[in-house]
């Protein structure tokens, strides 16, 4: 990727805005890789040294650190497809042809590391969950949130009235 993750945050809310997508699914694009921030990070906050993904030889399950984070503000409509967005590039693995080399070289080693290819019964019971097509635009977008625009990205501030409705009271 040759985006930072924020970078990659904002692009793939501002795919999902482009193509209309309602405002609770832009915040969860927008807020879908921020449990990176609580589970790729050393120990030593100070130094803010990363760990590649591209290195990792176990799953850090960022898709649940995210959700868990956001559940005390948002409600299941932005927090779920949080949780899913990873199900759904396995869902989406297993059911396109081609999908997989669409994925960049540490995309497709961390689906090795979040277990692959679903098992029918893994698709479903993804299929049955009330997020399932959520979590796939979700996913969707996140690939979108590759490649930086020439015309520019929003910023966050772009999302804040946005992100600002949908806060649980």
């Amino acid at each position: 990727m040759d985006v930072t993750l924020s970078e990659h945050m904002l692009l793939s809310a501002a795919a999902a805005e482009r193509a209309g997508a309602p405002p609770h699914l832009v915040a969860a694009t927008l807020l879908h890789d921020m449990g990176h921030f609580g589970t790729d990070f050393r120990a030593d906050f100070n130094t803010a040294t990363h760990d590649d993904m591209s290195n990792a030889t176990t799953d850090r399950r960022h898709e649940e650190a995210g959700a868990k984070m956001f559940e005390p503000f948002f409600g299941p409509e932005v927090t779920e497809p949080i949780r899913l967005h990873v199900q759904g590039k396995r869902y989406l693995s297993t059911v396109e042809p081609g999908y997989v080399d669409t994925l960049s070289p540490q995309a497709v080693h961390t689906l090795g590391l979040q277990g692959g290819q679903m098992s029918s019964e893994e698709i479903k019971a993804f299929k049955a969950n009330p997020y399932f097509e959520a979590a796939v635009a979700v996913r969707r977008y996140d690939e979108a949130g590759t490649v930086p625009k020439p015309n520019g990205t929003p910023d966050f501030d772009h999302y804040r009235p946005l992100i600002e409705n949908l806060l649980k009271d």
